[in-house]
């Protein structure tokens, strides 16, 4: 059977790539054709994406794999969740979509209008002021008539979809990001439109994961190699495609870490849980592919070892990240931990003095070098994982027996080891690509070209390596104690309210 190709465009909050997949003879490969940053830009105030940057690369990209001259059968956007472009009647943006974390805060007024317990139990979806819900209250407060010049509403990667096949649709992984989607109905929320007075006709029509558009528009069929592409709808969220591919087994209880900027631990589950107690504790449910629930906790990540970095580097100490998995390492175990969903820790600054005031409003050791820093961190976030497991396996009665950690993070040894002896479980690492790969393989199901989610499965287990972590020394009963009595592990409902 001759090789197939796919063109995936993977788009993060920092960078973008353009990856080229070969599927030949049950292994995936990966080429990255295009790297490129994701830019911001100021506008009235507001921090927001550079869409045009943004498509100009993302098209560059693909010109470059075009000119490989190989048949590329699917091309497919995920990206980012909750951000969102408005379109007029010609299908032309409005404005520059909105950065989510650019600090607006729109909670309170819409909270008056829609209690929070009334959100939750139409999406699903904890209270956070960055989420899509949010953002539109701040953009009708900003701009009344921005909405009633607006046609259509597209998240981002649906919005790319739509540029390169001229098919509108709103794909459900990413639509169960925006809070305005109902996952027990699988459609968007009357009550939730209501309470923002938002138009359902400018909202798309919903399509499950894996749906096959048509060719690409003229532009690109430009180019031979691409003259029989399809646009392929995969998960467009990427955290859902980094799920799909993870490289489980059917028989196993299983649950995933994504350990990337921030962290995402969470089960696959058949239906959605949106219980009180799943609320109070912070959990989202998500769709992944096939219609599947992504019942998961979001938490902090290695974003606060990236900020150190950066504050070092300020000050002309420069450590790459072996540098510090050493030095880490070498410093042993930390005799103090940090809130890692405190609000000073999502914003960049000196991250480095932040760790040591939070230390010293706690009365622990501040910890000195770069090495015991990281370690701290490294630390905080194992426990943190291991405190969300056990509410994970509360809220669904299941009793996980292995932990899959994909994305960026799992290629830290040291972090993946400390999360083993917190959690108790083996920890299997790998693939770090797997946003990428998720989107390819989910456009092969889609065209036919792999028969199941199961057999994608198999495919990233014969395709990438993974390593295995097994629990060693574990952790003390009195630091998890110290963890829980600092309220280290309440998450984001103490920084974000109720």
């Amino acid at each position: 059977m001759n090789p197939t190709y796919y063109l995936a465009c993977d788009l993060g909050r920092e960078n973008g790539r353009v990856v080229l997949g070969t599927l030949s003879k049950g292994q995936l490969s990966l080429t990255e054709i295009h790297r490129f940053p994701n830019k911001t830009q100021e506008v009235n105030g507001h921090v927001c994406w550079d869409l045009v940057a943004l498509e100009k690369e993302i098209f560059a990209g693909i010109e470059k794999a075009a000119q490989l001259n190989l048949p590329i059968s699917g091309l497919s956007a995920s990206s980012w969740g909750v951000d969102y472009v408005l379109l007029d009647g010609e299908d032309k943006p409005l404005q520059s979509p909105n950065c989510g974390k650019c600090g607006r805060d729109e909670t309170e007024r819409l909270l008056k209008k829609l209690p929070f317990s009334t959100i939750y139990a139409e999406t699903g979806i904890p209270l956070m002021p960055l989420h899509t819900l949010f953002q539109i209250e701040a953009d009708q407060q900003a701009d009344p008539a921005l909405f009633q010049k607006a046609e259509r509403f597209l998240p981002i990667a649906d919005y790319l979809n739509t540029r390169f096949c001229g098919v509108a649709a709103c794909e459900e992984s990413l639509a169960s990001t925006t809070q305005l989607y109902n996952p027990q109905t699988h459609a968007w929320s009357p009550k939730v439109l209501a309470a923002l007075d938002l138009p359902g006709s400018i909202l798309p029509r919903l399509v499950p994961s894996g749906t096959a558009f048509g060719p690409v528009v003229d532009a690109l069929r430009k180019y031979p190699s691409l003259v029989n592409t399809r646009v392929v709808a995969t998960c467009s969220h990427d955290m859902a495609a980094a799920i799909a591919a993870v490289p489980a087994r059917a028989e196993q209880r299983w649950a995933y870490l994504n350990s990337d900027l921030s962290s995402q631990f969470g089960v696959e589950l058949q239906a959605p849980i949106m219980s009180s107690q799943a609320r109070e504790a912070g959990f989202t449910n998500e769709v992944g592919l096939g219609g599947s629930i992504r019942f998961l906790k979001n938490s902090a990540g290695l974003s606060i070892v990236h900020e150190c970095r950066r504050a070092w580097e300020a000050a002309g100490q420069t450590y790459s990240c072996d540098d510090l998995a050493r030095l880490a390492r070498e410093a042993g175990a930390s005799e103090s931990h940090i809130a890692l969903d405190d609000p000073r820790f999502r914003e960049p600054g000196d991250m480095p003095e932040k760790i040591a005031a939070f230390c010293r409003e706690t009365d622990q050791p501040v910890p000195a070098t770069p090495g015991e820093i990281i370690r701290t961190v490294l630390e905080s976030l194992a426990l943190g994982h291991a405190e969300t497991l056990q509410q994970l396996q509360a809220l669904t009665g299941q009793e996980i027996e292995v932990l899959h950690v994909v994305g960026k993070g799992s290629n830290n040894e040291l972090l993946n080891q400390l999360v083993s002896d917190t959690t108790g479980l083996p920890v299997i690492a790998g693939p770090a690509d797997a946003s990428a790969i998720g989107n390819i393989l989910i456009q092969a199901l889609a065209l036919w070209h792999l028969k199941s989610p199961d057999h994608l499965r198999s495919i990233v287990s014969s395709s990438f390596p993974t390593r295995i972590f097994k629990p060693g020394h574990g952790f003390a009963k009195a630091v998890r104690e110290k963890f829980r009595s600092l309220g280290l592990a309440l998450g984001v409902l103490e920084t974000c309210g109720r």
